[in-house]
């Protein structure tokens, strides 16, 4: 069993080395440049550190609290070379990231006693929230988990089409009602069908418009209030979907979102297409919400559990 999981892990590991690859190249070619000729790390060489963290939307602040860091560490240490730059970069780097309060998540389980366990997925359209819950869906299945969906975003025909679309797809049933119809209603519906089917996973598309920030603050609050006449504790978790290729744009939206509702984990899609992979740091940073999950890539397996560890390893390591 330990040769499969390790097998596993290494084509995780491959994937996120490859969807990442854009980010990573575009980040290492400049810290080449920062360090190059230099046997010390010095005022120029952070400066240069400095542009290329912001350059992959590490973001203005996280990328002043890094490199603050860094220069703590050059003047107690008085001697740092630049092969050192690449561990004590990680270390900060991995600092600022968020942990996961329960592990559990890390093989698609859900936590003991919360059966059905509920998840309430928000984020604005055109972010990949559709095909994350899809993928979630089928990673769920995949960990032996029945899920059931629920397509409470009655706003867009085009979300529930393609909700049911990913509920064929994966094999999994979706509770549905008309387009216009109550988004709180179909919530109800959608746990109360799950308690009796006596359903692992419920997982819950939600509008996303954000032009109306007090209605949808809202909506969000009435599908939570209903979900709790049938599990006084549901949602467990909500899960914000940012596109990690928008860069300082998903940050806004965060913003907006975790103002509308309490947000509790992230995922952050689409960064196979982008040089912005440093926004999940700035994210983490500001919000202090843990990264639940990444996008990097179209399949679905492609949807991976966020690993502080390997993220950090393959988007700054300098030695590859």
């Amino acid at each position: 069993m330990g040769f499969f999981n390790k097998l596993f892990s290494r084509e995780k590991k491959e994937s996120l080395d490859q969807g990442l690859q854009k980010t990573k190249e575009s980040f290492l070619s400049k810290i080449g440049r920062a360090i190059a000729g230099k046997s010390t790390v010095d005022a120029e060489v952070l400066d240069n550190l400095e542009e290329a963290l912001v350059s992959a939307d590490v973001g203005v602040d996280t990328t002043v609290r890094i490199i603050s860091k860094i220069e703590a560490r050059v003047a107690k240490d008085k001697y740092l070379n630049t092969s050192e730059l690449n561990r004590i970069l990680q270390e900060e780097v991995a600092a600022i990231l968020v942990d996961a309060p329960d592990s559990g998540f890390r093989d698609f389980d859900v936590p003991a006693g919360k059966k059905p366990y509920v998840i309430m997925v928000v984020g604005v359209n055109g972010v990949g929230k559709t095909t994350t819950i899809g993928k979630l869906a089928y990673n769920f299945k995949k960990a032996g988990k029945s899920v059931l969906l629920g397509a409470a975003d009655t706003f867009r025909a085009a979300a529930v089409d393609q909700l049911t679309i990913w509920s064929e797809r994966v094999g999994v049933p979706i509770v549905k009602q008309q387009m216009g119809s109550d988004p709180a209603a179909v919530a109800f519906d959608t746990v109360q069908s799950g308690v009796a089917r006596e359903t692992d996973v419920i997982i819950i598309d939600t509008a996303g418009r954000l032009h109306n920030k007090l209605h949808l603050m809202d909506e969000l609050t009435k599908i939570k209030r209903v979900m709790n006449k049938v599990i006084p504790d549901a949602p467990h978790e909500v899960l914000l979907v940012l596109d990690g290729s928008t860069g300082q744009n998903a940050l806004e939206q965060a913003r907006q979102f975790t103002a509308a509702t309490e947000v509790t984990s992230l995922a952050i899609t689409k960064l196979d297409g982008t040089a912005k992979g440093g926004v999940v740091l700035a994210i983490a940073n500001q919000f202090k919400i843990p990264v639940k999950y990444i996008g990097i890539g179209e399949k679905m397996e492609d949807l991976q559990v966020f690993d502080r560890e390997e993220f950090v390893d393959t988007l700054f390591s300098l030695n590859d």
